[in-house]
C-alpha cells in the first residue's frame, strides 16, 4: 500500500522539475535570440565646430542722461508751453516766467550805466586839462592826482554798472526756460500763476534723452563665475575687452533694429541682489524705446569653438549620469558615458566623452544593450549647429 501511493508523488515531483528546467533553457534561448537580433536605430555623426553664443537676460531701458529742468529766477510761472510727455528738441521753449519785474531792473540798470559812463566821459574831460595845466606848472601834484584818481574811481562805477546791466539781461533770458537737451518730457510739477522759488521749489520738471539709450540687467554671481570658468577651460571666447553686440527684443517679440555696445560693468558686487550690474548703449533714433520699458537685452559675439552638440533625445540618464549609444565597429553598440554643457535650442553641448567622428544613436537607443548589433535606418549625417 505503502509503495502504491508513493510512487505516484515521486513522478509528479519529477514532473515539475522537468518542466523548471525545461522553462530556464527557454528563457537562455531567448536571451540569446535578443542578443542576436539587429536593432534599428537613427543616428547622427558629430563634428567639432565653432558656434556662435547668445547669452540673454531680462533687462530695463533707462534714459542716457536726464537733466532736471529748473527756475533759475524767482518769479511767478505764466504758462507751460510744451506737451508734457512729448519729445521735446534741444532749446525749445517749455516754460515762460513774468518778464516784467525782471524787464524793470535792467532798464533801471541801463539808467544806472548811462550815469556812469557820463560821470566817466566828466572825469577824463577834467584830468585832460589838469594834465595840461600841470605841464605848465600851474597846478599842483596833488591836483592832478586826485584828477587821476578820480577819472579811475568813475570808469570802475560804470564797469560795475555795466555787469549789473548784463545780470539783468541775463536774468530776463531765464524767464524763457528752453530745453537744454533733445528728450522725453515729463510732467510739470508747478502749475500755472504758482511763485517759483530757489532750492527745492525751483524744480518744475525733466527731460530724459532717450538717443541713444541705456539697456540696463543684473548677471547673478553664480552664472558670472560660471561663464568665467568656461572661458578659462577654453569652451567659450569673448570679444576683446567684452565688447559684444547688444540686441534688444521688445515685450511683443519684436527685435529692435538698432544693435548696441556692452558699455559699461560694475565690478562692485552688489551684497543685497547678489549680481553684477551691466549697461548697454543702443542708438534709438526713432524713438521707439522709452524709459522703464522692460526687455531682454541679448549679448552677441561670443564663441564656442570645436564644440560638439546633440539632439536632446539622443541623450539617456543611468545611475551614473548621462550616457549615449555608439555605434562602433562592426556596428556593435558601445556604451558612452557623457558630461553635458548647456542648452542649445534643442540639443546639448557635449563637453567631455565624445570624438570627431564618433556616429551616436538618436532614436531607438532605448532598446539598445551593450555588444547589441545596430543597424542604422538613416543615413549619419553631419550635425550642423544652428
Amino acid at each position: 500500500m505503502n509503495r502504491i501511493g508513493f510512487k505516484p508523488r515521486t513522478n509528479a515531483l519529477v514532473w515539475v522539475l522537468a518542466c523548471m528546467l525545461l522553462a530556464v533553457g527557454c528563457k537562455k534561448q531567448e536571451s540569446r535570440v535578443a542578443t542576436s537580433q539587429t536593432i534599428e536605430v537613427t543616428a547622427v555623426k558629430v563634428e567639432p565646430r565653432d558656434v556662435p553664443i547668445t547669452f540673454e537676460w531680462l533687462a530695463q531701458t533707462e534714459s542716457s542722461r536726464q537733466v532736471e529742468i529748473r527756475a533759475r529766477v524767482a518769479g511767478i510761472l505764466e504758462k507751460r508751453v510744451y506737451k508734457e510727455g512729448a519729445v521735446v528738441q534741444e532749446g525749445q521753449v517749455m516754460f515762460e516766467m513774468e518778464r516784467k519785474p525782471f524787464e524793470t531792473k535792467l532798464d533801471a540798470a541801463k539808467a544806472d550805466l548811462g550815469v556812469q559812463e557820463a560821470r566817466v566821459a566828466n572825469a577824463r574831460q577834467n584830468l585832460e586839462r589838469v594834465q595840461d595845466l600841470s605841464k605848465k606848472n600851474a597846478v599842483s601834484r596833488q591836483a592832478l592826482d586826485e584828477a587821476i584818481n578820480a577819472e579811475r574811481e568813475a570808469a570802475a562805477a560804470a564797469l560795475s554798472a555795466k555787469a549789473k546791466v548784463a545780470e539783468a539781461e541775463l536774468n530776463l533770458s531765464y524767464t524763457t526756460i528752453r530745453a537744454p537737451i533733445t528728450g522725453l518730457s515729463s510732467f510739470a510739477t508747478k502749475h500755472d500763476g504758482s511763485y517759483i522759488g530757489q532750492g527745492e521749489n525751483s524744480m518744475l520738471t525733466y527731460v530724459a534723452a532717450i538717443d541713444p539709450i541705456w539697456v540696463k540687467f543684473s548677471a547673478s554671481e553664480n552664472y558670472w563665475l560660471r561663464l568665467q570658468e568656461e572661458v578659462k577651460a577654453g569652451r567659450l571666447v569673448v570679444p576683446p575687452d567684452d565688447a559684444f553686440d547688444v540686441e534688444v527684443v521688445l515685450a511683443d517679440g519684436r527685435i529692435h533694429p538698432q544693435k548696441g555696445r556692452l558699455t559699461f560693468t560694475d565690478l562692485a558686487f552688489s551684497r543685497d541682489t547678489g549680481t553684477y550690474q551691466v549697461r548697454a548703449e543702443v542708438p534709438n533714433p526713432q524713438e521707439d524705446l522709452s524709459p522703464g520699458q522692460f526687455v531682454h537685452a541679448r549679448l552677441l559675439g561670443a564663441v564656442r569653438p570645436k564644440a560638439i552638440l546633440l539632439p536632446k533625445r539622443a541623450v539617456l540618464q543611468g545611475a551614473k549620469g548621462s550616457f549615449v549609444w555608439v555605434v562602433g565597429p562592426q556596428s556593435k553598440a558601445e556604451f558612452r558615458p557623457i558630461e553635458l554643457g548647456d542648452w542649445y535650442g534643442d540639443e546639448w553641448f557635449v563637453n567631455e566623452g565624445l570624438h570627431s567622428g564618433d556616429t551616436v544613436v538618436v532614436d531607438g537607443g532605448i532598446k539598445v544593450q551593450p555588444g547589441a548589433t545596430l543597424k542604422v535606418v538613416e543615413p549619419a549625417v553631419q550635425l550642423e549647429a544652428k
